[in-house]
């Protein structure tokens, strides 16, 4: 489905990472990739985790709140790849005293970073794609249903990824000429490094399954699967919107 596709995988951390559902899935549909990390912490993980891949997925550092070392990862894939079709884009971040508390209390510099690394980083990312999205393609990201509706300490991250939702609308009109789709996946809560930052999480989940019209909490391979949709020429169709995964959880009122 994705023979003869390259693509590049922003934020895997290790193998509970929504990135590496997605990015298992575009490889086993034939696409080669590279994936990036970021700080030596993360390096080890990923290193092991992209040998599965073979000797076909390069490594690249990227801060993803730094333009030279977007710029860079890119030069790279110009230089391993020459063109690329696919983008993931899974990366957030908000300082931990921002995720408890009140809203209210939020500081000027936690919700500066938030947008930055949670928001801006697409705009970016996209931006730099571009030029060696020559075949057009697809870039992804992933949101949360925090962005609609308060969710109990998910706080700044909510008003960042509603900001993150808005952009992808605004890059899916000005990428569509170039046939480039932009799209999100609104996850139900999963047990991440990432949301582990986030206090109540186990009741979060607890809650999620019993709400549900499924009544249970998403699969890291239902992730992958709508991740492969999104990626390949199923969804040719489909840009600038937000498809949620989340085990029919955003239908309920009650």
């Amino acid at each position: 489905m994705l023979e003869d596709k390259f693509g590049v995988v922003f934020g895997v951390a290790n193998k509970r990472s929504i990135a590496w559902s997605i990015a298992e899935a575009w490889h086993k549909a034939g696409a080669r990739l590279a994936l990036t990390y970021q700080g030596d912490r993360l390096q080890r993980n990923v290193t092991q985790l992209a040998a599965r891949f073979g000797n076909e997925a390069p490594l690249y550092p990227c801060d993803v709140t730094r333009d030279d070392e977007i710029q860079n990862v890119f030069h790279c894939l110009s230089r391993d790849f020459g063109k690329i079709h696919l983008v993931l884009h899974s990366v957030a971040f908000a300082p931990r005293e921002a995720l408890e508390g009140r809203f209210v209390d939020t500081t000027r510099q936690a919700f500066a970073t938030a947008q930055d690394v949670s928001a801006y980083s697409l705009v970016a990312i996209a931006r730099a794609a571009l030029p060696l999205m020559t075949e057009g393609g697809s870039i992804v990201t992933m949101t949360y249903y925090g962005s609609e509706k308060v969710v109990p300490h998910y706080n700044v991250m909510g008003v960042a990824k509603a900001s993150l939702e808005a952009s992808v609308r605004y890059l899916a009109h000005d990428l569509g000429p170039h046939n480039v789709r932009v799209n999100a996946i609104s996850a139900g809560p999963m047990n991440t490094l990432a949301a582990r930052g986030i206090r109540g999480l186990g009741s979060m989940l607890k809650h999620h399954a019993e709400q549900a019209p499924l009544k249970r909490n998403v699969q890291p391979g239902e992730l992958g699967n709508t991740g492969l949709y999104l990626g390949s020429e199923l969804s040719a169709g489909v840009t600038g919107e937000v498809l949620y995964v989340d085990c029919g959880y955003n239908i309920m009122g009650m």
